[in-house]
Parts: C-alpha cells; sequence; structure tokens
C-alpha cells in the first residue's frame, strides 16, 4: 500500500472517528438545551396548518390535487398539512442537492429523487418547509412547469423574505420569520434536531463548535433553501 493510500485511509478513519464522537456528544444532552429560543411554538404551528388546509381546501374543491413534498425538511410539515386537507388528494415527492466547492449554496441545484408519475393536466401544489434565496424552488417550478401542470402553486412554512435573491411567487406562508437559523419540525442541522415540536433558533455555539471540533469531517452541505450557520446570522445583530 502506498503512503498516499495510507494517508487517505487514516484520514477517513480519522473523520469517521470525529463524526461518530460528535453523535455520541449530541446522544448525551437534550437536543433542547442547543436551542436560543423557540421562534414558533407547537400550537401556533397547528393551528398555522390547520388553516392553510382550510386554504388548500377551498381552492381546489373538486379538482385532481398532487401535493409533492420537497425533501427533506418538509416531510413533517407535509404529513400534517395533508391530514388538514379534506379533500380527495395524492402525494409525490422530490429531493434536490446544491453542488459545487462551496459550503453555501451556488444557485445550482440538481434532481436527486424525481417524482414516481407524471403530472400533466394534474394541480399541483409544491409543499415546501423554509424559503430564503427562492433558487431551488426556481429551479423546480421551472422544471415542472415543463411538464405541463394544469396549475402549479407553492405553500411554504416558513419564509425568509429578506434572503430572497430571485423573484418568486408564493401562494401561501404560513410565517415569514427573521434571518436566522431555524431548526425543528423537519428542519436540521448535520441532520438534528428534526423531531422537536416547535421552530426555535439554533445556539450559534453549537454550529461553532461543530466547526472546530470537525475540521476533517467531511460537512453535508446544508439544504439550498437555508444558509449555512455561518452566514446566518441576522445583519441587524
Amino acid at each position: 500500500m502506498s503512503n498516499q493510500v495510507q494517508e487517505q485511509s487514516s484520514e477517513q478513519s480519522r473523520a469517521e472517528k470525529e463524526a461518530r464522537t460528535e453523535r455520541e456528544n449530541h446522544a448525551t444532552r437534550s437536543l433542547i438545551d442547543d436551542v436560543a429560543r423557540i421562534l414558533i411554538d407547537a400550537e401556533a404551528i397547528q393551528e398555522r396548518v390547520k388553516e392553510l388546509g382550510r386554504y388548500i381546501d377551498e381552492m381546489y374543491a373538486g379538482k385532481d390535487l398532487l401535493l409533492i413534498s420537497v425533501l427533506k425538511g418538509s416531510v413533517i410539515f407535509m404529513a400534517d398539512l395533508l391530514r388538514a386537507i379534506s379533500i380527495p388528494h395524492e402525494i409525490d415527492f422530490m429531493a434536490t442537492s446544491s453542488y459545487g466547492a462551496s459550503t453555501e449554496s451556488s444557485g445550482v441545484v440538481r434532481i436527486i429523487k424525481d417524482l414516481n408519475q407524471p403530472i400533466e393536466g394534474r394541480h399541483v401544489l409544491i409543499v415546501e418547509d423554509i424559503i430564503d434565496s427562492g433558487h431551488t424552488l426556481s429551479y423546480l417550478t421551472r422544471i415542472l412547469e415543463a411538464r405541463n401542470p394544469a396549475s402549479l402553486r407553492i405553500v411554504t412554512l416558513l419564509d425568509k423574505p429578506e434572503r430572497r435573491e430571485v423573484e418568486l411567487d408564493v401562494d401561501w406562508v404560513g410565517f415569514s420569520i427573521p434571518n436566522e437559523f431555524v431548526i425543528g419540525y423537519g428542519l436540521d442541522y448535520n441532520e438534528l434536531y428534526r423531531n422537536l415540536p416547535f421552530i426555535g433558533v439554533l445556539k450559534p455555539e453549537v454550529y461553532t463548535e461543530t466547526q472546530e471540533e470537525s475540521c476533517h469531517q467531511p460537512k453535508e452541505k446544508p439544504s439550498p433553501e437555508q444558509p449555512s450557520p455561518e452566514s446566518s446570522e441576522p445583519a441587524s445583530e
């Protein structure tokens, strides 16, 4: 085995060990301890989801409705929303990924999981967890519009209007929020916190510690629709 191969193997082992250590550290403390404050509580979320369900019932009564969840962050919102909709409907899923050398979304995305069925002639509602720059959703709407749906609309749980970089028509917004890094109710940091029942602001020291302790660890890129923690601090602070 060459020295280069040995070094690569050693680097990979070290990265795996650091990743395992980080997971173990998280397991020994409550996820709530990492929350700076609760931005939207569970009760407010459920009330708003029910309201959105009623609006969707009125809009799509008598129509062939297909809900499309954009993975992974929207799955909890999707699950609650479809139960708040009383009219017949079907569901499907898409997943996208940004790519490039930067940990920031470059605004370029690719589809890593496409729909399981055609949408031509159907009334399509995209279900998102959070919109900020709008790049990913703008790309998805162009792709889906080319497939000739009868209509194409967007519902998102959260919106960060001050982060918008592209023009985007959003039909229903659950909550407009400030430019802070949020987790919970499906939203994650390093694949954790999705199971929290509320929307909370992540303590800055959590991702600062992660960056310092895992400098050799391969990092999954954050969702294109939420900036990485390095840039998520609001400009006013």
